[in-house]
């Protein structure tokens, strides 16, 4: 097995919308503070993937990660990695309490494509979250977002990334990709507090510093399971010239069982 990788978890995200990211909300919803974002849950968990791979993971890898436990602000987080079948096994701990599970390949089939896709603008005034708002067949689309220089630093700052390829190629992060697919939710339904709790993803090329990324998604998939309220969104993040840099299945609980 690898070495495992070890990162002190940041919520960046204290300030945002979501009020699950803040402690005193958190704690209403019965957890110990403000929830580390399971989009940063996921960058961790990438990084044996590029150390076994390298860019070769970035621009045509691929990994599931399913989120069990809250990570929270200041955890010292244990990503470990155990290679089986091809692929890396992959784990997330805090201490003792598993986090998340998930595994990173490097497919053999052919890349796909994306099918007609509709970027569908964000609405001025959004909706409140609900089964009309995001039945299914609905497209959610997300404003440009550019990758700058100044931003890339930041968030690997900001994510603990010990691995020197993303600035040395001026490099988009995996987990960065993943954020955008948040968006898709967030620049077009008003959310109360809600919890991301797995992705699929395909890497189909890189994205870099200058490029203008956009998020292409249908609602897959609207179901209530234990009470809470589940979206499945069948998600492409683009680049500015319309070419596809990720596939995302994003699987999110808009409405706890706790706010029903």
């Amino acid at each position: 097995m690898p070495e495992p990788y070890i990162v002190s978890a940041f919520n960046l995200s204290a300030a945002s919308e979501n009020k699950i990211h803040d402690d005193t909300v958190a704690r209403r919803f019965g957890f110990t503070g403000a929830l580390v974002p399971g989009v940063e849950v996921y960058a961790y968990a990438c990084h044996p993937a590029v150390r076994r791979w390298g860019r070769a993971w970035l621009e045509h890898g691929a990994a599931e990660c399913r989120f069990q436990s809250p990570v929270y602000d200041g955890d010292r987080v244990t990503v470990e990695a155990e290679e089986t079948a091809g692929a890396l096994r992959l784990t997330v701990r805090r201490g003792e309490t598993l986090c998340a599970t998930g595994r990173a390949w490097m497919p053999a089939d052919a890349a796909p494509a994306p099918g007609e896709t509709r970027w569908q603008p964000p609405p001025a005034s959004r909706p409140p979250a609900s089964e009309a708002s995001l039945a299914p067949g609905t497209w959610l689309g997300t404003m440009p977002f550019a990758v700058t220089e100044e931003g890339l630093t930041e968030y690997l700052a900001a994510v603990r990334e010990a691995d020197p390829i993303y600035a040395a190629e001026g490099l988009a992060h995996p987990g960065l990709l993943l954020r955008l697919c948040n968006q898709a939710l967030v620049q077009n339904v008003v959310l109360g507090p809600w919890i991301h709790v797995g992705s699929t993803v395909r890497n189909l090329r890189l994205a870099r510093v200058g490029d203008a990324l956009t998020v292409r998604a249908e609602v897959a998939e609207n179901t209530e399971r234990k009470g809470h309220r589940l979206v499945e969104l069948d998600a492409w993040v683009l680049n500015g010239e319309g070419a596809a840099v990720a596939q995302v299945r994003h699987t999110a609980i808009w409405r706890p069982r706790q706010a029903a």
